[in-house]
């Protein structure tokens, strides 16, 4: 059995943050690189209007994610706290009382109330007809067949939050392979499979993580690492425990759900310009894709700052907890750096590797990607410091930064433009920027004045 590290609470902080850090982030890249090459396909055998499509799809339906992996949050929060302490059992209780809380959920609401929201939302959302015509099969897909999914995104959160990042990255490798070798038999019809479009794509996404799920959970059975299976394997969740992990993961769940909602607002103004329909193209593969680079890593740069506070923390060693993060986020501001000279200086090879070399969509992606070379300084910075708040178990204030940052100010922008007959798409990109610059402000300043002994996570 793989014990509890040490080193991660200990000696060198630079040491502790790469030694959690860069699996988390390759992992995260890995993840992210089947839908580019989703992208890229579809841009080539479907179309423009496909890749609107699937990113306006991906966007609803990170709504319903940012739900559930609330859940995913206060998990990770408890879990770290008690690896800090080295007490098994607490924490492989709260992982298996997530996982069948999670079932439950994906099985009797998401899979029905999904199916039968979706057409109405993407009208909402100013889907033309084309675009709409590969959305809908996308995300129906995704709302009904996403369970391995999600419990593969939950395995993920449990095995980086009790300090075993490098399992996760050697499965996500797995899911990666198979999602691409999916992605191209079905997206493009080749050999004696149907040529699906974005469809194809959908039915990649969410079988691929199949067999990484069942590795994971074979792992977990066998006992090889410190996430072991509970005592006792109820079939009905403990309401005490998910009480306590709804606690402290809702308003984590809340912020991304508002960080999300207010992306697929955006499309809903994105959609109102002339050619908006490229516009929207535009945005899906400049900023879901080409600037996921940037995000994905921060998201797990976020996870590894997290799971450094919360088992210092644990550890009786708050301050280190905080050396940490700042560190963390030194890390993801140098590598927004390299990022943004390259949406700077490459735009044109960027978008051409979806096939966009002329035409609306061009346009509109080179304008977007020159304000996405700063916003990533200011995004990668604020996340790395959202994840030291997380791991002290505050979850509620970074709520209401991204209340503050992503509805009031971006939202608010975009709608003074419209109003005011001055909204355009340089108007829009801009507004990302600033709502970005004001996150970093706000969560620095929280952060910085941070009170970990104030917040109470334990299960007592």
């Amino acid at each position: 059995m793989s014990g509890f590290d040490r080193e991660l609470v200990s000696g060198s902080i630079t040491r502790s943050v790469w030694k959690l850090a860069w699996p988390a982030v390759l992992l995260n890249l890995i993840n992210g690189t089947h839908m580019f090459v989703d992208h890229v396909l579809v841009g080539w055998f479907v179309g423009y209007e496909g890749n609107a499509g699937i990113g306006i799809a991906w966007s609803v339906f990170m709504v319903v994610v940012a739900l559930i992996t609330s859940l995913f949050h206060g998990m990770s929060v408890l879990i770290a706290r008690y690896t800090g302490k080295q007490d098994q059992d607490a924490l492989s209780t709260v992982a298996y009382q997530t996982f069948l809380a999670t079932v439950l959920i994906l099985i009797f609401l998401v899979a029905p109330i999904g199916y039968a929201l979706s057409p109405y939302i993407l009208t909402l959302v100013h889907a033309s007809p084309d675009v709409k015509a590969n959305a809908l099969p996308y995300i129906r897909v995704l709302f009904t067949c996403s369970s391995p999914l999600f419990l593969m995104f939950l395995m993920t959160f449990a095995m980086q939050a009790c300090g075993h990042p490098k399992t996760p990255l050697l499965l996500a490798v797995l899911t990666t392979v198979l999602n691409v070798i999916f992605s191209g038999l079905l997206i493009t019809g080749a050999g004696p499979f149907p040529k699906l479009g974005a469809m194809g794509a959908a039915l990649a996404t969410c079988f691929a993580p199949g067999a990484s799920l069942l590795i994971a959970l074979y792992l977990v059975y066998r006992r090889g690492m410190v996430l072991q299976p509970p005592k006792t394997l109820a079939v009905i969740p403990d309401l005490s425990v998910i009480r306590v992990i709804g606690r402290i993961g809702m308003p984590t769940g809340f912020q991304t759900l508002l960080l999300n909602l207010g992306g697929v607002l955006l499309y809903w103004y994105i959609g109102a310009l002339k050619q908006g329909g490229a516009a929207q193209a535009a945005y899906a593969l400049c900023y879901t894709q080409l600037f996921s680079v940037v995000t994905w890593t921060s998201w797990a740069l976020r996870n590894a700052a997290g799971a450094l506070m919360g088992q210092n923390i644990g550890a009786g060693r708050p301050q280190r907890g905080k050396k940490a993060v700042y560190t963390t986020a030194l890390f993801g501001t140098g590598w927004a750096a390299v990022m943004g000279s390259l949406y700077w200086l490459f735009p044109r090879y960027l978008l051409g590797l979806f096939a966009q070399h002329h035409g609306p969509v061009l346009g509109f992606g080179l304008s977007l990607l020159r304000f996405l070379s700063f916003s990533g300084l200011f995004l990668s910075c604020s996340l790395a410091l959202t994840g030291g708040l997380f791991g002290m178990g505050d979850t509620k204030k970074p709520m209401y930064i991204a209340f503050v940052s992503q509805i009031v100010v971006l939202l608010g922008l975009c709608e003074m433009h419209r109003l005011s007959g001055t909204l355009t798409a340089p108007a829009i990109w801009s507004s990302i920027l600033i709502s970005h610059m004001v996150r970093f402000v706000l969560t620095f300043a929280v952060f910085y004045r941070g009170k970990w002994d104030r917040v109470k996570v334990d299960l007592e």
